[in-house]
């Protein structure tokens, strides 16, 4: 700038110097305030890049394309340090909710049974009370990261935090469940989740009946079941005692066709233990 207001003009110049410097000072002034702008954007932008929401880990599993599944069978396994072992095989048509389950009962009998969970009322009570919870609880392991989307849940990020089995660091994303109604009152999952947006593991936290418990598990050994991807080894402990919880026999069958499509291993195959 080539003026100077430490010297008192001639009075002719005054009118058109002041304008001038004005001008000058506002232009500096909008150019510190759009300066000071970018520097409180950019670290929120890098904070959302880094902070992944409930709905981006589901869509890494394949929300956007869970249309496309008509059926979805798998075999869900338990393997606890007794030695005990449970397997039960499920098939789901989402759109219909029709449920086909083949397994045991309770008393180790051999049950094969296929149900509308619309019309539970009219089933018996060892469909009610057994297979279907049953049923919701394999299948809420197998679509872990749908249901953060799907079922109203309270999801917060606490940032960067240790891995509670293995080594190294993830985001810690907390989901909540209300105090209220559906099978998991009250409940909380936290989920360690990779910059890749995979869970890699989950701290589960169960209150109340029929007792409080806490299990700490890996979600590891992906496959691809269609557009689905799943993670079908989870092994950790169940308060303090080694468990293991895993799928096999998984297929899926696409709209359009007839075919079931068998699940294929993809990257970042590991398996602790």
């Amino acid at each position: 700038m080539k003026f100077a207001i430490a010297s008192k003009p001639k009075e002719p110049d005054v009118s058109s110097i002041r304008p001038q410097a004005h001008g000058e000072l506002s232009r500096l002034n909008l150019i510190f305030l759009l300066a000071l702008s970018m520097l409180l954007i950019f670290p929120a932008a890098s904070r959302a890049q880094t902070a992944p929401t409930a709905e981006q880990i589901a869509k890494t599993y394949g929300l956007d394309s869970f249309g496309q599944v008509e059926a979805i069978r798998y075999t869900w396994n338990h393997a606890d340090a007794s030695g005990r072992k449970i397997s039960r095989t499920w098939e789901w048509s989402p759109k219909t909710d029709t449920v086909s389950y083949e397994g045991k009962d309770k008393e180790g009998k051999p049950v094969k049974v296929s149900y509308q969970r619309s019309q539970l009322s009219r089933q018996s009570d060892t469909v009610t009370k057994e297979i279907d919870p049953a049923f919701a609880n394999d299948q809420y392991w197998l679509l872990l990261p749908f249901h953060i989307v799907w079922d109203g849940t309270t999801v917060t990020d606490e940032g960067t935090q240790k891995l509670p089995l293995g080594e190294g660091s993830a985001r810690r994303v907390v989901v909540k469940y209300p105090s209220e109604g559906g099978y998991q009152p009250g409940d909380t999952w936290e989920l360690y989740v990779g910059t890749d947006k995979r869970i890699e593991e989950i701290v589960y936290h169960h209150h109340g009946a029929p007792k409080s418990r806490t299990v700490i598990a890996t979600f590891a050994d992906y496959m691809k079941a269609g557009p689905l991807l799943i993670a079908t080894d989870h092994r950790g402990t169940a308060d303090g005692k080694p468990i293991r919880i895993f799928f096999s026999d998984m297929s899926v069958k696409l709209a359009g066709s007839d075919k079931w499509v068998n699940a294929q291993t993809v990257g970042r195959v590991h398996s602790n233990g």
